[in-house]
């Protein structure tokens, strides 16, 4: 049996900011949420410029190891920030999130930096796959909040790891996928001002992955939208299912 994705990518500013630092990508195996940091121009920059070193990923070829190919594509963009920044000082600083998932053969790999999240929908549970790396996290991991106390925590936001040009180690997992999984991928934006269960419910009960998509921008709008809000569905089916969208 062989797999694909059908996937869509959705962005929106949200209510605050005046620009979109977030950039994703929405393919038939790889899909990914960058998240930039540093400023403009300078976090969008750097968030295109993971998507960009991920994006050739999508037509490797399948003898390639997948979580190989994911990490060495993360390095090489990690790499650029770093001559870019040491080119452009007013850069210094930029960085950006990723979270990437290759669906290769019936495996689902993922790589992970920063605080975009990767959720599983799978036969009506959500399991998020991703481990946040931010300063509330680790408080949680220590006791010392609980999740409810980290999503109204003041500094919920600030990032412990990304990519920005710095030796760098993405984390990763690997599961057997199943056809009628759905993922999503989605930025802070999305996932800190709207619960699990809200997000669990519309991925559960929204079969169209683009009005799927609006109702969870549309939760995030409803909860202020201080970020750039910005995710990709993406449903595992038999290679040759027709796409309704």
């Amino acid at each position: 049996m062989s797999l694909i994705l059908h996937a869509l990518a959705a962005s929106d500013p949200g209510l605050v900011r005046s620009n979109n630092e977030d950039v994703a990508f929405a393919g038939s195996r790889l899909v990914a949420v960058a998240d930039g940091m540093g400023g403009a121009p300078a976090g969008e920059v750097a968030s295109d410029i993971v998507i960009r070193a991920l994006a050739p990923v999508e037509h490797a070829g399948t003898d390639a190891e997948p979580l190989a190919a994911l990490v060495d594509a993360i390095d090489t963009a990690n790499r650029r920030i770093r001559e870019t920044t040491d080119a452009d000082p007013e850069t210094e600083g930029m960085g950006t999130t990723v979270t990437a998932v290759l669906l290769h053969r019936d495996r689902l790999v993922l790589a992970h930096v920063g605080d975009s999240r990767g959720y599983l929908l799978r036969a009506g549970t959500l399991r998020q796959l991703t481990r946040d790396d931010t300063y509330v996290q680790a408080l949680v991991d220590q006791g010392g909040l609980t999740p409810a106390e980290a999503r109204r925590h003041p500094q919920r936001s600030l990032v412990t790891r990304a990519v920005q040009g710095s030796p760098l180690h993405p984390a990763t997992i690997a599961l057997t996928a199943e056809p009628g999984d759905r993922l999503l991928l989605c930025s802070d934006g999305l996932s800190d001002v709207v619960a699990d269960e809200a997000i669990g419910q519309v991925l559960g009960t929204q079969p169209d992955r683009g009005q799927c998509a609006k109702e969870l921008i549309m939760l995030a709008q409803q909860a202020g939208a201080p970020d750039n809000v910005t995710l990709v569905v993406a449903d595992v089916v038999e290679a040759g299912t027709a796409d309704p969208r």
